[in-house]
């Protein structure tokens, strides 16, 4: 039952598609980019996407099955970024934004300082991603849904994850980016070069370049299914951390 004065979870889910739809851009290129001059100079969607996160702040997650904790957990991480970077923007990218407080001072990016409290417990963004999302889930596809503001990164999607249709979804997700060249690439030599994530985050997949080749075997389609069949190894990763500013 929804307490006096309390909007619905609908509403605010939909609050944050409705943001989401309005700023966040499908380029040709098959990167999604974020408007972000636009939406700071939009007072009422910057007070907007503080209302989502605060009202995030009060659920209650410990009481989620897994894909409506999965769920939260995404929006959360997702939405305090956009935050983060609409309070420091302009920036080139993300990891020109430092950590202040809670010891880390000076840390190269945003994600060590403390952003929000839920269910009593102060989080930085590196603790819901590392501490909550890959440690708790142990789902490789979680990092299809999160995204830290940078062109390499996973899209950011155009509308609210959603649990009853979580596992599809990030399917999808996995199946976008694998498939597009700052996932992974042939290379002229017929290698291949992968997103920095599969390396980073190489424990995810399997711990090893066979694993993480079937990871991506599971949603590459055409040439690259084939080039991951012939591939022994990952041959190369790269990664661009530019913000993945829509510019308008």
């Amino acid at each position: 039952m929804v307490e006096s004065g309390q909007a619905p979870e609908h509403d605010h889910t939909e609050m944050f598609d409705a943001l989401l739809a309005r700023y966040v851009v499908a380029g040709a290129d098959g990167i999604a980019r974020v408007r972000y001059q636009a939406w700071r100079n939009a007072t009422d969607d910057m007070a907007a996407l503080r209302a989502y996160v605060r009202w995030l702040e009060g659920q209650k997650p410990s009481d989620m099955s897994a894909p409506e904790a999965i769920t939260f957990w995404s929006n959360l991480y997702n939405a305090v970024t956009l935050e983060v970077v609409l309070e420091n923007y302009p920036v080139r990218s993300i990891r020109d934004i430092r950590s202040e407080g809670d010891g880390a001072d000076n840390a190269l990016g945003p994600w060590k300082a403390s952003r929000v409290i839920v269910e009593g417990r102060a989080l930085s963004l590196h603790a819901i991603e590392h501490d909550i999302l890959r440690a708790q889930f142990a789902d490789p596809r979680i990092h299809y849904a999160i995204n830290c503001a940078s062109v390499s990164c996973p899209n950011l999607p155009q509308r609210a994850w959603r649990a009853d249709s979580l596992d599809e979804a990030l399917d999808d997700a996995a199946r976008r980016y694998i498939n597009h060249v700052r996932g992974v690439r042939i290379l002229p030599s017929g290698d291949i070069e992968a997103s920095s994530i599969f390396q980073w985050y190489r424990a995810d997949f399997g711990d090893n370049s066979q694993t993480v080749l079937a990871h991506q075997a599971q949603y590459a389609e055409g040439p690259l299914a084939d080039a991951l069949a012939r591939a022994g190894k990952i041959a190369a990763y790269d990664y661009d951390w530019s913000l993945n500013d829509a510019e308008g």
